[in-house]
């Protein structure tokens, strides 16, 4: 395949040069369930050739350093370095192929991209699973992108299954007119949440988190075996909270996420539950909508712009003793977030990074972002997926999840909705946390909130 280089090299965008340091190399794991088993004529190169590598030159480029800084450069794709299709044993049972898809994505995300070549790769997993047929393993590079871009591309070359003359929808995300506040009130308040939120991110990194049943403390956890596992919910039933209580579906889903930690890490260590922990939440700096168009997307004034346009900001989880009943949790998450939102501490974050950048160097950036990741207990992210069933060359998409490799947590939360479910991926440092005693906690929070949400009075307007 013969691809013309670039005139002028495109730099990397100052998170992605960030993301692929010494220090640290951030990927991006998308796992495409197959409901069906892969027929052998799937033509696995024909559609990277026609239909993957248009979606963005930076799926042809390789990353080089010129006078300090990286910049893209185009490059001939050699399609067949990048697919990957391992071997298992045939005629083994579900449980032990669960045994071996779940090592062979443990060792997916600890390895890091070779050079020279550019930094995505497929892997095709053709055996049966407790979840699916097969499995198609999707691993980019952070730098590529954020999870919205790499979302964005894959969804783009998807097809409804039930119609694939229609384009795949997804959930509403309008919301309610938002009751105004005095101009003042709200410009101080923000002012004094920035330096509060400032001073607590500053100890947080410098201190860390206490060690506790969920953080191990330990050094280069991003290069030790890992454990992902999953759990399904009904966005249904999710709405049904939030529309109770008078939140949104990000409220009730990190609640109940913040709620079945601490039922977890008191399960099994009763004075874990008085400790101070801390999530680091990610957010999304575009100004949202539904995917938009990688056309859309790579125009100079986008909106919704390619790259890594996120920020982080630090969340303590809400402890079992401050918490009076399941639902508190919810509220007090919400409370939380909206008193952060309302600060430019997450501004002010990306605005370090990038005076660090320009007194030192992007390894050194590396090195900020390694520790401020380190220092905390968890990583909560989320996705939107379509509300229809996808389909990849007439292979119906069953489920999806999206796991990131190569930071230094040990415990990450990730959430993506599909065909009116929600999807939470458990990347979990292994042989330190007990993934069935976790679950078994989520679940029981998830009840403990809907038995609570029940007996509540429904508010008179409610948001999205």
């Amino acid at each position: 395949m013969e691809l013309e280089e670039l005139e002028e090299q495109e730099p990397v965008s100052p998170n992605g040069q960030y993301f692929s340091t010494n220090v640290i190399s951030l990927s991006v794991l998308a796992v495409w369930e197959i409901e069906i088993p892969i027929n052998p004529e799937f033509q696995t190169i024909s559609l990277l050739k026609n239909v993957f590598l248009p979606i963005s030159p930076r799926f042809s480029s390789i990353m080089v350093e010129n006078n300090g800084k990286k910049e893209w450069k185009r490059v001939e794709v050699k399609l067949e370095d990048h697919v990957m299709t391992p071997t298992f044993p045939s005629g083994l049972s579900l449980e032990s192929y669960d045994k071996y898809f779940d090592d062979y994505i443990s060792k997916l995300l600890t390895e890091r991209f070779p050079q020279g070549k550019p930094l995505w790769e497929i892997h095709i997993i053709n055996y049966p699973t407790s979840n699916a047929a097969a499995n198609i393993i999707f691993k980019f590079h952070h730098a590529l992108g954020d999870g919205y871009s790499l979302m964005g591309a894959l969804i783009s070359s998807m097809q409804r299954a039930d119609n694939p003359s229609l384009p795949l929808t997804f959930p509403s995300r309008k919301r309610s007119e938002i009751k105004k506040e005095n101009f003042v009130t709200k410009t101080f308040s923000g002012f004094c949440n920035t330096i509060s939120d400032l001073w607590s991110s500053t100890l947080k990194t410098m201190n860390g988190d206490v060690l506790t049943p969920i953080r191990s403390g330990n050094d280069a956890i991003e290069f030790l075996p890992a454990t992902v596992s999953t759990m399904t919910f009904s966005l249904d039933q999710i709405k049904s909270i939030k529309d109770k209580l008078g939140v949104t579906v990000n409220d009730v889903l990190a609640g109940m996420i913040f709620f079945g930690t601490r039922l977890y890490m008191q399960e099994m260590n009763q004075s874990s539950s008085e400790a101070d922990c801390t999530a680091m939440v990610l957010l999304n700096t575009r100004i949202m909508g539904d995917y938009v168009s990688i056309e859309e997307m790579i125009k100079p004034n986008s909106k919704t712009p390619w790259g890594n346009r996120f920020t982080f900001m630090h969340v303590p989880i809400p402890k079992l003793t401050e918490l009076s009943n399941a639902l508190d949790f919810i509220w007090n998450t919400h409370k939380i977030i909206k008193r952060k939102r309302n600060s430019l501490a997450a501004y002010f974050n990306s605005r370090m990074l990038e005076i660090v950048h320009k007194f030192g160097s992007y390894e050194a950036c590396g090195k900020f972002i390694h520790r401020t990741l380190k220092s905390t207990s968890m990583l909560i992210s989320n996705l939107i997926g379509p509300v229809e069933q996808m389909s990849l060359a007439n292979h119906p998409i069953k489920g999806l999840i999206f796991v990131v490799g190569g930071g230094p947590l040990g415990f990450e939360v990730t959430m993506v909705s599909y065909m009116g479910k929600v999807r939470v991926a458990f990347k979990m440092e292994k042989g330190v946390i007990d993934p069935q005693k976790l679950k078994s906690c989520m679940e029981n929070a998830l009840q403990m909130i809907l038995n609570d949400s029940h007996e509540h009075i429904c508010p008179s307007s409610t948001t999205i």
